[in-house]
Parts: C-alpha cells; sequence; structure tokens
C-alpha cells in the first residue's frame, strides 16, 4: 500500500522591517524547519525568488498556502482590570473599546482574554478573573494585510495577531528555562513603541509609549551636523554607521517612559524586571537592545532555541540554522502549538476574505 506524503507546512511574519518565511516537513505536529528566506518588504522579484526557492513545484491553486503572523499598524494588546460589578452591562466592554482604545467595535476584530493564562475571557467567572487581555486588529488592515498576501502568493490560511503569538511563545520559553525573571518585551515601531512585561506565568502589564523610532531622526541630525532629517533617517536605517555611543542620546525619551512603566510595576508587585527583548527590531538596529538594556541596568535576553524548539518536537535542519537567530522567534512561535493555554494558543485569527 502506497502513503500519500505528509504535506509541507508554510509560516510567514510580516512585520515593517522584513519578511520571515519557512517551509516545515509537516503543517503540524512534530516537524523539521527544512528552509528559511528573508525579504525586505515591497521587495516583489525578491518575495518571488523565495517563495519559489521554498515551493518549487507550485500548487494548484498557485498560492503557497501558510500560517501567517502579522503587525498592522493600530494593533492593540493591553491588559486591563475589569470592574467586576459592570461585566453584564452589554455595552461594557464596547465602551472599553472606545474609550482607551479608541477603536469602534464594530471596525475591529478583538479577543478578551484571562491575562493569566491566555484562556477565553468567561464573564460568568468575572468576580474571580478581573485580569483581562484586549487584543485585536482593526478589520481594515486585516483585509489589507491578506490582499497583500495574496497579491505576492500567499495564501493566509491562518492569519494570526503576531504580537500575541511571540508574548506567548516567550511565555512558553521563560517556563521552559525555568526563569521566573520579569522580561520587558518591546516593540519598536516607527511612531510608537509597544511595551510589555511578561514572565513564566503570563503577561503581566503593558503599555503604549508615544515613542518610536522616528523619534531617534532629529538626535541624529543634530549630533552630526546633517543637512537635513532625510539624511539623517537614510544615515540611521543604514549599515554603514555605528549608532552605540550615541544610543543614550537616541533613546532619552524612549527610556524615561520605560522606566516609568517598570517603577510602576516594580512598586505594585515586588518583584525587579531583569531581562530585556526586542522582538521586531531590524537587523541594523541591533545596537538598540543593547543600548536599553544598559541605560535600565538590566540584561538583554539571550534565546536558546533549539532546546526549547526540541521540546515541541520541532528540528532544525542544517539548511534552516539562521532560525536560530533571535529575530525568527515571532516566526518560530507561530510554529509551537502549546499544551497549556497561553496567550499564543489564543491569538486573534481573522476569518479569510472570501
Amino acid at each position: 500500500m502506497l502513503f500519500s506524503a505528509k504535506p509541507k507546512g508554510y509560516f510567514v511574519e510580516q512585520t515593517d522591517h522584513a519578511l520571515m518565511l519557512a517551509r516545515t516537513s509537516a503543517a503540524t505536529g512534530s516537524l523539521v524547519i527544512e528552509e528559511v528566506r528573508e525579504c525586505t518588504p515591497g521587495d516583489g522579484a525578491a518575495l518571488a525568488e523565495a517563495l519559489k526557492q521554498l515551493q518549487p513545484k507550485k500548487s494548484s491553486s498557485g498560492y503557497v498556502h501558510a500560517s501567517c503572523g502579522v503587525y498592522t499598524s493600530r494593533r492593540f494588546l493591553r491588559r486591563i482590570t475589569l470592574d467586576p460589578k459592570r461585566l453584564k452591562e452589554p455595552a461594557y466592554f464596547g465602551e472599553i473599546l472606545t474609550q482607551q482604545f479608541r477603536v469602534e467595535p464594530d471596525k475591529a476584530v478583538t479577543m478578551v482574554l484571562n491575562a493569566p493564562d491566555g484562556t477565553d475571557y468567561d464573564v460568568s467567572k468575572g468576580a474571580s478573573q478581573k485580569e483581562a487581555l484586549f487584543a485585536g486588529m482593526l478589520s481594515e488592515e486585516i483585509i489589507s494585510s491578506q490582499d497583500a498576501l495574496l497579491a505576492n502568493g500567499i495564501y493566509p490560511e491562518r492569519l494570526e495577531l503576531g504580537t500575541i503569538s511571540t508574548l506567548g511563545g516567550l511565555v512558553n520559553y521563560l517556563n521552559f528555562i525555568k526563569s521566573k525573571t520579569p522580561t520587558l518585551v518591546l516593540e519598536v515601531g516607527a511612531e510608537s513603541t509597544n511595551s510589555f512585561i511578561v514572565s513564566s506565568v503570563g503577561v503581566e502589564a503593558t503599555r503604549p509609549i508615544p515613542q518610536g523610532l522616528e523619534s531617534m531622526i532629529p538626535v541624529v541630525q543634530k549630533e552630526l551636523g546633517l543637512k537635513d532629517e532625510e539624511s539623517a533617517r537614510k544615515l540611521f536605517y543604514s549599515n554603514t554607521f555605528d549608532f552605540t555611543g550615541m544610543g543614550p542620546l537616541l533613546i532619552k525619551k524612549l527610556l524615561k517612559e520605560l522606566q516609568s512603566s517598570i517603577g510602576f510595576y516594580e512598586v505594585q508587585t515586588g518583584q525587579s524586571v531583569g531581562l530585556l527583548i526586542s522582538s521586531i527590531i531590524p537587523a541594523k538596529l541591533g545596537w538598540l537592545d543593547v543600548t536599553i538594556a544598559k541605560e535600565l541596568g538590566i540584561s538583554p535576553l539571550k534565546l536558546d532555541v533549539a532546546p526549547w524548539l526540541e521540546s515541541h518536537g520541532i528540528t532544525v535542519s542544517e539548511a534552516a540554522k539562521p532560525v536560530l537567530d533571535q529575530r525568527w522567534f515571532g516566526l518560530l512561535s507561530l510554529m509551537v502549538r502549546h499544551e497549556t493555554a497561553n496567550p499564543a494558543a489564543n491569538a486573534v485569527a481573522a476569518e479569510k476574505k472570501a
């Protein structure tokens, strides 16, 4: 009797800075990461070549069917302390979205999760479960993300909010290494930064910060005496200048906000934040993590993902060794299916556009 080969698995993570792609020996269960590719967003030719290398023989649909993690510009993930007295009010959760996120409830896909473990929030247990995570994306941004993937030959069989799968992966990883150290996780974007404090017990604190990479450009221009901000921007995002020495000046505004967040958390919990990781930082800005950690007096989290992956039945081929680099952690988190409930297992999934 002939057995048909298991279908390959394909995974894609799309950020503002990079498009990470991987092919695995199977879509679920024990699998081998066979090959990986990375492209610059907007480089259609490079992406087409990467997909051709990952899937030499096109599927009958002409698309690469993949599990995808995306980071839409107005995504949100916030920890909220709920008022048990208002849980039965039909408009309560909508009011939180409107007032705290400036989001119209009918224009977003939102999930409400228990903060400690990421399971679906149960209103009937509200008296004992007051800490919740509100996570979501605007519907129009979900559609535009799907359209962009489809236009590039990728069919999103699963579309997740990358923030959730990554945070869930980090919680799971901290459990695996038996670390009890609260860890600061940063998503540094162009205009803003999402900061989170996670530990082995879940997402403990969240805060959006109105400073991002663009707030550093005027400082670069001033310190280097450049003629305009565009020149400073090109230099900042290039790999031709070492900004390590200038780092403390560049992060001054961001640092003040982070110190405030950490201070509040430590006073509230009595625990000290000891580790830092930036989850979607461009490769050329690797100095940022080191500088922020040094200024905060904490240590960068050095990931050793191979043993962690093996504990989930995932091995890495020689050809896919780049995936062991920290920058690929978000993509790896899409592959890991957690046995215990946590935020990664409850990612915001968008229905495929018809």
